[in-house]
């Protein structure tokens, strides 16, 4: 039995979805996997006495910090700036779920009343 075209366009929609489903938790995964390294850093930071010698990243060279406080600022700046990143990702992530899991069943029902599915939608439970 041929797939009609709608169903067809609607699995191609759902395929997409999914694609970008993953994309999107690859990125919060980048994001607080930095957020995370940021706090070890600034934590790190904080048992050094306030005369230690600091460097800090400017493109691909290491250049002395005036004081480690000036590093700890532009950390804790970094570290704030993706931590509102990881939640608009978060929102969004969580977004295409919903999105995901509404379209997984309206897809299921589909293939069910043209008698070509009998258990789980296309893509199944893992996608993530």
């Amino acid at each position: 039995m041929a797939i009609p075209a709608k169903l067809q366009n609607d699995i191609k929609q759902f395929q997409r979805l999914q694609q970008e489903l993953g994309a999107v938790q690859q990125q919060r995964l980048q994001i607080d996997l930095r957020v995370r390294e940021l706090g070890h850093t600034l934590e790190e930071l904080k048992t050094l006495s306030d005369d230690s010698i600091v460097y800090r990243p400017i493109g691909g060279l290491l250049v002395r910090a005036k004081a480690k406080k000036e590093v700890e600022d532009l950390l804790a700046d970094d570290k704030e700036t993706l931590e509102v990143r990881l939640k608009a990702i978060e929102r969004q992530e969580n977004h295409l779920k919903e999105r995901y899991t509404s379209m997984q069943q309206e897809l299921t029902q589909a293939l069910q009343a043209q008698g070509l599915a009998a258990g789980p939608a296309p893509g199944g439970a893992s996608s993530e």
